[in-house]
Protein backbone atom coordinates (compact mmCIF):
# COMPACT_ATOMS: atom_id res chain seq x y z
CA UNK A 1 0.00 0.00 0.00
CA UNK A 2 1.35 3.42 -0.97
CA UNK A 3 1.44 6.04 1.77
CA UNK A 4 0.38 9.65 1.17
CA UNK A 5 3.44 11.92 0.84
CA UNK A 6 4.07 14.14 3.87
CA UNK A 7 5.26 17.64 2.95
CA UNK A 8 6.69 20.20 5.35
CA UNK A 9 6.20 23.84 4.30
CA UNK A 10 8.61 26.28 6.00
CA UNK A 11 7.79 29.94 5.42
CA UNK A 12 7.58 32.96 7.71
CA UNK A 13 4.51 34.34 5.87
CA UNK A 14 1.33 32.70 7.10
CA UNK A 15 -0.59 33.55 3.93
CA UNK A 16 1.94 31.71 1.76
CA UNK A 17 2.02 28.72 4.12
CA UNK A 18 -1.76 28.54 4.13
CA UNK A 19 -2.07 28.87 0.36
CA UNK A 20 0.52 26.18 -0.36
CA UNK A 21 -0.90 23.89 2.32
CA UNK A 22 -4.43 24.22 0.94
CA UNK A 23 -3.30 23.58 -2.64
CA UNK A 24 -1.15 20.55 -1.80
CA UNK A 25 -3.76 19.06 0.55
CA UNK A 26 -6.36 19.44 -2.20
CA UNK A 27 -4.08 17.29 -4.36
CA UNK A 28 -3.82 14.51 -1.78
CA UNK A 29 -0.72 15.43 0.21
CA UNK A 30 -0.36 15.39 4.00
CA UNK A 31 0.87 18.82 5.07
CA UNK A 32 2.68 20.18 8.09
CA UNK A 33 3.69 23.84 8.32
CA UNK A 34 6.46 25.65 10.18
CA UNK A 35 7.17 29.36 10.49
CA UNK A 36 10.97 29.07 10.73
CA UNK A 37 13.98 26.98 11.66
CA UNK A 38 13.06 26.18 15.26
CA UNK A 39 9.64 24.88 14.26
CA UNK A 40 11.14 23.03 11.26
CA UNK A 41 13.60 21.14 13.48
CA UNK A 42 10.81 20.27 15.93
CA UNK A 43 8.68 18.81 13.12
CA UNK A 44 11.61 16.87 11.66
CA UNK A 45 12.26 15.23 15.04
CA UNK A 46 8.61 14.28 15.48
CA UNK A 47 7.49 13.28 11.98
CA UNK A 48 8.63 11.42 8.90
CA UNK A 49 8.79 14.06 6.17
CA UNK A 50 9.05 13.20 2.47
CA UNK A 51 9.71 16.71 1.10
CA UNK A 52 10.57 20.13 2.55
CA UNK A 53 9.32 23.26 0.76
CA UNK A 54 11.56 26.00 2.10
CA UNK A 55 11.38 29.79 1.75
CA UNK A 56 14.78 31.34 1.01
CA UNK A 57 14.15 34.79 2.51
CA UNK A 58 13.18 34.47 6.16
CA UNK A 59 14.26 36.64 9.10
CA UNK A 60 16.78 35.16 11.48
CA UNK A 61 17.89 31.82 10.12
CA UNK A 62 17.26 32.04 6.38
CA UNK A 63 16.26 29.27 4.02
CA UNK A 64 19.76 28.77 2.64
CA UNK A 65 21.22 28.06 6.09
CA UNK A 66 18.29 25.74 6.84
CA UNK A 67 18.92 23.97 3.54
CA UNK A 68 22.59 23.50 4.52
CA UNK A 69 21.42 22.01 7.83
CA UNK A 70 19.11 19.63 5.97
CA UNK A 71 21.87 18.54 3.57
CA UNK A 72 24.23 17.86 6.51
CA UNK A 73 21.72 15.88 8.52
CA UNK A 74 19.22 14.29 6.11
CA UNK A 75 18.70 13.15 2.55
CA UNK A 76 15.20 14.67 2.29
CA UNK A 77 14.38 16.43 -0.96
CA UNK A 78 14.07 20.22 -0.71
CA UNK A 79 12.28 22.71 -2.95
CA UNK A 80 13.39 26.31 -2.39
CA UNK A 81 10.88 29.14 -2.78
CA UNK A 82 12.06 32.65 -3.51
CA UNK A 83 10.64 36.00 -4.50
CA UNK A 84 14.06 37.11 -5.70
CA UNK A 85 13.88 37.88 -9.40
CA UNK A 86 17.53 38.21 -10.42
CA UNK A 87 18.78 35.34 -12.57
CA UNK A 88 21.82 34.83 -10.31
CA UNK A 89 19.51 34.44 -7.29
CA UNK A 90 17.44 31.83 -9.08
Amino acid sequence: MQQTPHILIVDDHQEIRDLLAKYLAKHGMRITVADGGVAMRRVLKASAIDLVVLDVMMPGEDGLSLCRFLRESTDQPVILLTAMAEETDR
